[in-house]
Formats: C-alpha cells, sequence, structure tokens
C-alpha cells in the first residue's frame, strides 16, 4: 500500500517484519548480556568515607562560588544525596514507564518479538527500580519524591500518553540518565555502588533506548504534520518535568547549605547548563530526525538547557 493511501494515512500504527526484526535482536541482547543486581553488587562492603555519589563535574554545584566555598565532607554528602534524588527520579519514571509500556502493548500478538521485548523491558525496569531503592538504603539517604503537582503531572502523563508521545518520554529519561552514568561508573572517586549500578543501568537501558527509537519510528510512519507538531510539544513538556524533577532541593540541606542561596546558584551555573546540553546532543539529534523538535518544543528545551 503506498504511503500516499488515505487509509495508510489513517493508521495509527503499522508493525512490519522489518520492525520485528529490531525487537528480536534485542531479546537475543538480553538473553545474552544481562545482569542480576543481587549477585553483581557487594551491598556487604562499607562506603568508603571519601568517595563521591558521583562524579563531581556532575554535581549541581559544581562550578559555582558556593562549590568553593564548601568543605570536602559537605561535597561527599551532597553528591550522595544528588545521585540518591536522581535514583528515586528514576523509578518514579520507570513506573510511568511500566504503565505505559503494559498499556501500549495490551492485547497484542503475544508470539511476536515486539511483545516479549516489551515485557523483557518491563522486567529489566523493574530489577533496575528495586536495585536503584537498594543503593540510596545502603547510603543512609531518604527516598525524595516529586512534589504532588509534579507527582499528578506524571500520574496524567502515564494515563494519557500513548505512541511516540509514550516512547519519546520514555526515551528522554533513559538518554539523559545514559550520559550521566557513562561517567559514574568510570569515577575513580565514586562510590563503587553507584558504579556498579549505572554499568548495569547503561547496558541494560542501551537496549530500552534502541527500542523506544524504533517504536517512535514505526509510529510516526504515517504522522501528519500537525500530529508531529503536537507529539513534539507534548515530548518537550515531558522532558521539562522529568529534567526539572531530578534533584530534589532538600539535598542542599542534606548538605548543610542554605537552600535558598544554593538554589539561586544552581539556576545561574553555567556548566551545569553546559554539562545538560552535551547531554543531551544525541536526543536532540534524533527528534530533529523524526520531525520532533519544532520550534515551540525548542524553546521548551533551551528553558531546561537540554538545546
Amino acid at each position: 500500500m503506498a504511503l500516499t493511501d488515505p487509509a495508510a494515512r489513517r493508521q495509527d500504527h503499522r508493525h512490519t517484519t522489518a520492525d520485528d526484526d529490531v525487537s528480536r535482536r534485542l531479546l537475543e541482547s538480553a538473553a545474552a548480556l544481562s545482569y542480576d543486581p543481587s549477585t553483581e553488587i557487594d551491598w556487604d562492603s562499607p562506603l568508603p568515607e571519601g568517595h563521591y555519589g558521583l562524579n563531581p563535574e556532575w554535581s549541581t554545584l559544581y562550578g559555582t562560588r558556593l562549590w568553593d566555598e564548601m568543605t570536602e565532607h559537605q561535597r561527599v554528602t551532597l553528591t550522595r544525596h544528588e545521585v540518591c534524588s536522581i535514583m528515586n527520579t528514576g523509578i518514579w519514571f520507570e513506573m510511568i514507564l511500566q504503565q505505559m509500556v503494559l498499556r501500549d502493548q495490551y492485547l497484542k500478538n503475544p508470539v511476536s518479538a515486539e511483545f516479549r521485548f516489551a515485557l523483557t523491558e518491563i522486567a529489566d525496569e523493574c530489577r533496575h527500580s528495586i536495585m536503584f531503592a537498594r543503593a540510596f538504603e545502603k547510603m543512609g539517604v531518604p527516598a525524595y519524591r516529586p512534589n504532588k503537582l509534579i507527582a499528578q503531572a506524571g500520574r496524567a502523563y502515564k494515563s494519557l500518553a500513548k505512541g511516540e508521545l509514550a516512547y519519546g518520554g520514555i526515551l528522554v529519561a533513559e538518554e539523559v540518565l545514559d550520559v550521566m552514568q557513562r561517567d559514574w561508573m568510570r569515577g575513580e572517586n565514586v562510590l563503587d555502588i553507584v558504579r556498579g549500578t549505572s554499568r548495569i543501568h547503561v547496558v541494560e537501558e542501551s537496549r530500552h533506548m534502541k527500542f523506544a527509537r524504533q517504536e517512535i519510528r514505526e509510529r510516526l510512519r504515517y504522522a501528519s504534520p500537525a500530529r508531529r507538531r503536537a507529539s513534539a510539544t507534548g515530548i518537550a513538556i515531558g522532558a521539562y518535568v522529568i529534567v526539572t524533577s531530578m534533584v530534589h532541593p532538600g539535598v542542599y540541606k542534606a548538605a548543610g547549605l542554605d537552600v535558598g542561596r544554593a538554589l539561586a546558584e544552581v539556576k545561574g551555573n553555567e556548566h551545569r547548563k553546559a554539562m545538560m546540553r552535551n547531554s543531551s546532543r544525541h536526543l536532540m539529534a534524533f527528534l530533529a530526525e523524526t520531525g520532533l523538535l519544532t520550534s515551540r518544543s525548542a524553546a521548551v528545551y533551551r528553558r531546561v538547557h537540554m538545546l
């Protein structure tokens, strides 16, 4: 059927054998390279006192005057609370992700590779959430949760988002965290527990990102320009919510800092803005390629320094 056929354009989702081949390769990868965090990570070893929770360069205050004034103990404490806040945000969004993927696959052909990999991804995300929870419990850091407004926005997103909007939100969260964790897993003065969880997450999430990209391309195959524009805006709003929720203000109080001053320094931190743009570079390229980077969505990304 030609792409110009009205019936083809009306069809929301046309799954092909080639699409299923992508999922089949991802299933083979999952069978060959997956990890059990309960045995891969040494949960019983004591935490070295001077090791950071993440590379200092990824701290929200790195490069500011306040960072220069902080003691080494405050810096270590801050980075541990920051990484645990990011892990908590990861758990929150992984729960949203699981519901969106499960709803998307409802009543689809269970023998298809797409269906089987979708369930494999959900199983991965369950393990990741448990892994992150064990990590911040080990570090003795509280569960930093999104505020009520953000929590309700997430509830609406998981209930309403579908197609490229759902998978776009998934891709945004995974792409940004992937770049950060690739640095953390190699950080010489980063806690082993963070390096280990980051390594597992990077390997397994690389498959999830490929799946999300494929699903986005597939859903947009017959999409109209109006639908692409609407989806681009929706994905950007989802990105805004995710990025602004990653580090809870409580992390600054935990490090013995003035919260108001810390937030002001973070807001003007040019180093932080550059790190965010760098971590979003591949994501922005993909969104542009698929017609999901419009002038309106770009304005949203610039507000959170992803562009």
